[in-house]
């Protein structure tokens, strides 16, 4: 008996579309953002990033019977509701963990920031914080980690001391009730526990940190360094607070092209099983190693500059920045700058695409180079 086709409605922005799902039926490409219900009335299948709020008010009446969130967060999910009209869904946790860490060393590498002999605070120990507990701990590094859901992790500590580590990283979903809300966490009071000469770095979600008492407090005083790359009122973030810091980006620590493929392939597993439907078997696109070519150190250069240079040649954030910056002095309104950066992203491999001469490398540092995912030629 011929299968069925199905009318997927998917967010234009999720990578492979017809390459994953193309089998299937037929694909209608809209944009995530502005997604309507009325253009879900011929639909079977939803699938979505985590610019569109799926609930109630847009499933309602709908056909749909399943909803697939290529991406890591499900508080744009209204779970409860979807569970008890028995529509199922899924995310895909973890397809851009890598990704995210790996912003994490780059945007420490454009700081000049030397990882070794520093500690560490992670907030939120899920897929990427956890990956990035398991990668310092390789590198030797100390964390302390806060993570209420996981009291028994080794690292557990309370947000204070997590806050008064020298480099803090958080990836805390977003919750906004329940025993443990992440909404506003970080505020006032919680970030002048940071001290000063620390690194903050936001890669989760937007409101974990009140956006509000940042600007004033890097207004008063800029104790410490700032990356943020996940904003309160996305895509309409506050320009004057991406003037304070020290590297804002759109929201892209995720958007390696691994990552993106990644999900987009959990996605239409978990709709193969939902739904009975044939299994798939496509991979990542394969690459032959990218030679990253490294200069050899100038006189009197660092061991750690001559390692970030290389990571740097992968990937820079300060690029991102900059665009980020240019499209806050542009002509169009923040909010569709905002979005206009993630959909024209170009395309960005992780580490383990890449190949570099250890020669060209101060040995004491080859290992870590290795840890973060390179090639060593």
């Amino acid at each position: 008996m011929k299968q069925a086709e199905l009318t997927i409605v998917a967010d234009e922005n999720i990578p492979a579309l017809e390459q994953y799902f193309g089998d299937l039926g037929t694909l209608v490409r809209v944009p995530g953002r502005t997604l309507s219900r009325e253009q879900l009335t011929q639909a079977d299948v939803l699938l979505v990033r985590s610019v569109t709020e799926v609930n109630r008010a847009l499933l309602e009446s709908t056909p749909v019977r399943f909803v697939g969130s290529c991406t890591i967060g499900t508080d744009h999910l209204d779970t409860d509701w979807l569970e008890q009209q028995g529509i199922p869904w899924s995310a895909a946790p973890g397809c851009n963990a890598n990704s995210v860490v790996e912003y994490v060393f780059c945007a420490l590498a454009a700081l000049d920031v030397d990882w070794s002999g520093r500690s560490f605070g992670i907030v939120g120990c899920g897929n990427v914080g956890g990956l990035l507990q398991r990668r310092l701990h390789a590198l030797g590094i100390r964390c302390a980690v806060y993570d209420p859901w996981l009291p028994d992790n080794p690292d557990a500590a309370d947000l204070q001391e997590v806050l008064q580590q020298d480099v803090i990283c958080l990836h805390a979903p977003l919750v906004k009730d329940g025993p443990y809300p992440s909404l506003h966490m970080i505020g006032e009071r919680q970030l002048n526990w940071i001290k000063d000469g620390a690194v903050l770095i936001s890669a989760g979600r937007g409101a974990v940190v009140d956006n509000g008492a940042l600007l004033q407090l890097l207004r008063r005083d800029k104790r410490f360094t700032t990356v943020l790359d996940v904003w309160e009122n996305e895509p309409g973030i506050d320009t004057e607070l991406l003037a304070q810091v020290d590297i804002g980006t759109p929201h892209i620590a995720g958007y390696s092209l691994d990552g993106k493929l990644t999900g987009t392939r959990m996605i239409r597993t978990a709709l193969s099983e939902a739904l009975s439907l044939p299994a798939i078997a496509v991979g990542n696109r394969e690459r032959d190693p990218v030679i990253c070519e490294v200069m050899l150190p100038a006189p009197g250069e660092s061991a750690f500059s001559h390692l970030a240079q290389a990571l740097l040649q992968i990937y820079d954030p300060r690029t991102d920045d900059r665009r980020l910056r240019a499209a806050a002095d542009g002509e169009l309104p923040m909010a569709k700058a905002f979005d206009q950066l993630r959909r024209e992203y170009p395309e960005r491999l992780e580490f383990s695409h890449y190949q570099t001469d250890a020669a060209a490398i101060d040995e004491s540092r080859w290992q870590e180079l290795q840890i973060l995912g390179l090639e060593l030629a």
